[in-house]
């Protein structure tokens, strides 16, 4: 059944982005984590906590309620307060990728059929899941490229090195 197929892929899809974020932030200090290229650019950590509230908003309660939850303070995930430790950032980006994955685990073939509202917006359950795999591939994305710089020389590949097979 492909509505099956398609639920298992976006797991596996999510699995794979979660991987390459984690092995690219272990390779950076805890100073480079917070760093920032420029003035207006978000440091790792800050991309972490976003997409950490992100998760925590669109997948708490995806089927039933608003995936843009009343208490979500989106504006803070862009600032670094006293209590943003790596710790506590990794914490709350294992949260929200736990509730990720076990909701979309958890859907059925059945639910792909459903409505979801982000912002008041009705969407259909297979957009929804498209459009957040898409806007956390970006942001991984972000991780990667921000980690490779700040590793320079000293950076493992996260796939086949190149001039290898």
């Amino acid at each position: 059944m492909i509505e099956q197929q398609y639920l298992d892929d976006a797991v596996k899809q999510l699995e794979r982005l979660k991987r390459s974020a984690e092995k690219s932030i272990a390779q950076v200090t805890d100073t480079q984590l917070f760093d920032t290229i420029d003035p207006e650019a978000n440091s790792i950590a800050l991309i972490m906590k976003h997409v950490a509230g992100n998760m925590r908003s669109r997948w708490t309660d995806f089927l039933t309620s608003d995936g843009e939850k009343p208490d979500r303070a989106r504006d803070s995930e862009f600032e670094a307060g006293p209590a943003d430790t790596r710790e506590a950032i990794v914490a709350a980006w294992e949260g929200g990728w736990t509730l990720t994955l076990q909701t979309v685990a958890g859907l059925k073939p059945d639910d792909l059929s459903r409505t979801v509202y982000i912002r008041g917006e009705g969407l259909s359950v297979v957009h929804a899941i498209n459009r957040q795999m898409t806007h956390y591939a970006e942001h991984v994305g972000q991780i990667v490229l921000l980690a490779k710089h700040y590793a320079g020389p000293n950076w493992q590949t996260l796939s086949i090195p190149k001039r290898k097979r």
